[in-house]
């Protein structure tokens, strides 16, 4: 069945959740971090979620527009679902102790060559003060799925910055075997592709894989480390394209650069073993 072009527009609402140190502790060190700002919480100033913690928070969100009726996809349909890129804004660091609310909009519907992109603004509140604290723009790909109508678009999203680049550096990171299971319990990001190899490679995957998410929160990590002084408050932005696979056991590369005349702008990309893109047009930007 092809994806119905009346979904342009389709909501969901999230319920209020109160952030605790349990699920900010947990992300934080499934992604290995070290920062005290994440793990100290008898600082004075408490600590926050490493900022990629958003997806989190997201996911939910995105399983309820999939699997909405307005939608009319079979259940195969929907798992024929990839992300393809993720565009995020951090207004305000996320901390234990916060009452948030996300909610979440269709606000793109396009046939594309493999199939029907749809784009979902995601916008996490303070549900105290009414302060944005992530707005996200996240494409998904329905791979072999058509579109019924021409599609449209109700906003655009962050455009990805560009410049010229400066001064490139690379970094190895290691992927355990393990780390799509602890990711998928610490993330509470649940799709079989990544920690079920029967349904991996039913899927025509050569095994399992890492989230997107992970490979994006990796690379956050070691940008902060490199070119924020280890202080993820100061990342405001990140985004990129989700190119290819992360297989489990394997070692990526992350390739950086600073922008040479726009401060703190870092472009970035991810590459495996074979030196092909697993994420690429990063881009993140950082304070001062």
């Amino acid at each position: 069945m092809p994806v119905l072009t009346d979904a342009l527009g389709l909501e969901a609402t999230g319920e209020p959740r109160e952030i605790t140190a349990r699920q900010t502790l947990s992300y934080a060190a499934v992604l290995n971090e070290t920062d005290l700002r994440y793990f100290d919480d008898a600082r004075a100033d408490g600590i926050v979620a490493p900022p990629p913690y958003c997806v989190s928070l997201e996911w939910p969100l995105a399983v309820v527009l999939r699997d909405a009726p307005e939608l009319g996809l079979t259940a195969t349909e929907r798992l024929a679902n990839v992300h393809a890129s993720q565009e995020t804004v951090f207004h305000r660091p996320i901390r234990p102790g916060d009452r948030l609310r996300t909610d979440a909009r269709i606000v793109e519907l396009d046939a594309i060559r493999p199939g029907t992109k749809a784009v979902t603004k995601f916008f996490t509140v303070d549900c105290v003060s009414g302060e944005p604290v992530v707005t996200s723009w996240s494409t998904g790909i329905y791979r072999g799925v058509a579109l019924d109508g021409p599609g449209g678009q109700l906003e655009h999203g962050k455009e990805p910055p560009s410049d010229s680049d400066a001064d490139q550096t690379t970094t190895d990171i290691y992927i355990p075997p393990t780390l799509p299971h602890t990711y998928t319990e610490c993330a509470d990001i649940w799709n079989p592709i990544h920690t079920e190899r029967a349904v991996a490679l039913a899927s025509g995957l050569p095994d399992i894989i890492l989230h997107g998410t992970a490979t994006w929160a990796l690379a956050s990590r070691e940008i902060v480390r490199a070119h924020a002084g280890g202080d993820g408050t100061r990342l405001r932005a990140l985004g990129g394209r989700f190119s290819g696979m992360v297989l489990p056991g394997t070692t990526i590369t992350l390739h950086m650069s600073r922008a040479k005349t726009t401060d703190g702008l870092v472009h970035f990309d991810v590459r495996n073993p074979d030196g092909r893109p697993v994420l690429s047009a990063g881009a993140a930007e950082i304070t001062a």
